[in-house]
C-alpha cells in the first residue's frame, strides 16, 4: 500500500509537471505573437497557432486574455527581477550592471525588451496588468536606494532608465554602456541635495 501511494504520487507530479511545462510553452508563444505582431495581435486562437495546440488548451490554462497577458509580462518581469537581484546582491558597481541591463535592448535582450515595453505600455489600458508593470520600476527602485536615500534622486534615476530603454529601442541612442552608465551617475548626483 505503501508503494502504490508513492506510485500515486509520482503521477500527481507527473501531471503537475507536464502542466508547468504546458504553461510555459503557451507563454512563450504569446510572447512570440507580441514580438511578431504586437500586443494587439495577441488572441487564444493566434497563442493556439503559435503553439501548435488547440485553442481550448490556452482556454484551459489562461481563462481570459488577460491571465495570458498577465502570465507573459509576469515571465519577462521575473527575469528583469532577477537580473536586478544579481546586480543587487553582487559587490560590483550596480549602476555599471543597470547600464548592462539596459544596453541589452540594443543587442540579446531586445526581443524581450520590446516585448516587455509594448505589455508596459497596454497596463495603461488594462489595469490586470499594471502589477506585473510596476515591478521594473520596484526593482530598478531597489537597486537606486542601495545608492542613495534620497526619494527624489531614486525617481529620477527609474525615469532616466526607462526613458533609455525606449530610446534604444526606438533607435534614437545607441547603447553605450559608458555612455548609460555616466547618465545614470549624473542623475543620482543631482537628484541629491
Amino acid at each position: 500500500m505503501g508503494e502504490a501511494m508513492a506510485d500515486e504520487g509520482h503521477v500527481v507530479d507527473g501531471r503537475k509537471l507536464r502542466g508547468q511545462r504546458r504553461r510555459a510553452e503557451i507563454i512563450d508563444a504569446t510572447l512570440a505573437v507580441v514580438r511578431r505582431d504586437g500586443a494587439a495581435g495577441v488572441t487564444h486562437r493566434t497563442v493556439a497557432k503559435e503553439a501548435g495546440i488547440p485553442a481550448s488548451l490556452t482556454l484551459y490554462y489562461f481563462a481570459t486574455l488577460d491571465d495570458l497577458l498577465v502570465a507573459a509580462l509576469t515571465s519577462i518581469t521575473d527575469a528583469y527581477t532577477e537580473h536586478i537581484r544579481r546586480i543587487i546582491d553582487s559587490e560590483e558597481d550596480k549602476l555599471r550592471g543597470l547600464a548592462q541591463l539596459i544596453a541589452e535592448s540594443d543587442g540579446p535582450g531586445r526581443e524581450r525588451a520590446l516585448a516587455e515595453r509594448e505589455l508596459s505600455t497596454l497596463a495603461a489600458r488594462r489595469p490586470a496588468l499594471r502589477p506585473a508593470a510596476w515591478r521594473w520600476r520596484e526593482h530598478v527602485a531597489e537597486l537606486a536606494r542601495t545608492q542613495t536615500d534620497d526619494p527624489d534622486a531614486v525617481e529620477a534615476l527609474i525615469a532616466l532608465a526607462d526613458g533609455l530603454c525606449a530610446a534604444i529601442l526606438l533607435g534614437e541612442r545607441q547603447a553605450d554602456e559608458d555612455h548609460i552608465r555616466t547618465l545614470l551617475g549624473n542623475v543620482l548626483r543631482s537628484a541629491s541635495p
